[in-house]
């Protein structure tokens, strides 16, 4: 008998503790949003295995400036995009001699760079991203485990000169996994390269610019931001978090899409398609208190498009991922206002989008 009261009993409190789990996820109460203002986005996109946000979300925004000023949707290779900015990175790498980033990751910058000193093709014109390693979408866990030690290991030689050989085979490993970059194709009955298809596009690429929020440098001035992945040293400009916010908003109300880079890891993002505020205000001084102790990265690039509300008037941006149909709401987070306030790298965007206090 007491063999099966002790079994009775653990059956009890096993069922005890599935009902309480049950009532705690049925006591968590989903948001209701009601849309304020949407602009026009492309296509959700899956950057799978892959840590290429950067490729994505700035394709993206890219694809979305060209749909804004021509009513055209384009569907841009985000895999000639990383075939030639690897290539950037490890050239620049190795004449660092392995003293900056080289990994895979990247910022807006690297898609602008891209397309202005290698042009861009349409994704019809690339192998589709993964089907170079038999799968379904991009997967870099075997690519990169090949890529980094082979540019590490020139980068750091002992060599007094380099050969030439070691591009090639850089060349070579890129196209193995990502495939070869087209020198022509054909898009819609006419012939490009890529060059000639990225001037097709009408982007004035000296419109787009980086804008940031921070103490160390001061504001209305130029500066590199000091964060890994941004391993290009391109400039961004500094402005206090009030005019930072605003710029946003003015951007999305005149119909620009805005590129976001920031942190997701911290708390309030979740991966079912939310991120919560702060509990505490962000300040400008919280924001550099966060950026100086590591408290806030810059781990995830996305692109905000629009604005809402909440059941209680809290407000949030609609943001455009890149993980495929993730999260409730099929790709599209939304995230606070303050979560972007307090967690923003930088943004990127046309710079006719808002006035821009001094420049």
């Amino acid at each position: 008998m007491g063999t099966i009261k002790r079994s009775f009993t653990i059956l009890l409190l096993f069922i005890g503790i599935l009902a309480s789990a049950q009532e705690k996820k049925d006591d968590v109460k989903k948001h209701v949003f009601t849309t304020i203002l949407e602009n026009k986005i492309t296509s959700i996109k899956n950057q799978s295995r892959s840590g290429t946000c950067w490729d994505y979300a700035t394709c993206g925004f890219f694809e979305g400036e060209i749909l804004r000023a021509t009513g055209k949707t384009v569907d841009l290779s985000e895999m000639f995009v990383a075939n030639n900015d690897y290539v950037d990175c490890a050239i620049y790498n190795v004449r660092e001699h392995g003293d900056s980033k080289f990994s895979q990751g990247g910022s807006c910058d690297d898609v602008l760079d891209v397309i202005r000193n290698h042009g861009i093709c349409p994704e019809s014109a690339m192998a589709k991203p993964g089907s170079m390693i038999g799968d379904t979408l991009a997967n870099f866990n075997e690519f990169f485990m090949v890529l980094e030690p082979y540019v590490k290991a020139i980068a750091r030689s002992d060599s007094k000169k380099l050969s030439p050989a070691w591009l090639q085979g850089l060349h070579n490993i890129l196209d193995a996994y990502l495939g070869k970059c087209p020198e022509m194709f054909m898009y819609e009955g006419k012939e490009y390269t890529p060059q000639s298809f990225a001037t097709s596009l009408k982007l004035n690429l000296d419109d787009y610019i980086s804008i940031t929020s921070f103490t160390h440098h001061p504001f209305y001035e130029n500066f590199i931001i000091e964060a890994p992945y941004k391993w290009r040293p391109r400039m961004s400009y500094n402005v206090p978090l009030n005019e930072m916010m605003h710029i946003i908003d003015t951007a999305l109300k005149n119909g620009y899409n805005v590129a976001w880079g920031g942190d997701v890891s911290g708390n309030g993002f979740e991966r079912t398609g939310i991120a919560e505020a702060p509990k505490n205000k962000p300040t400008q001084e919280s924001r550099q208190m966060r950026f100086d102790n590591w408290d806030a990265t810059y781990d995830h690039v996305m692109l905000i498009y629009g604005t809402a509300k909440d059941e209680n008037g809290v407000e949030y941006y609609l943001v455009k991922n890149s993980w495929g149909t993730a999260g409730d709401y099929k790709g599209i987070w939304y995230m606070a206002k303050d979560y972007i306030a307090d967690n923003t790298t930088y943004i990127f965007l046309n710079k006719n989008a808002a006035k821009i206090p001094h420049n």
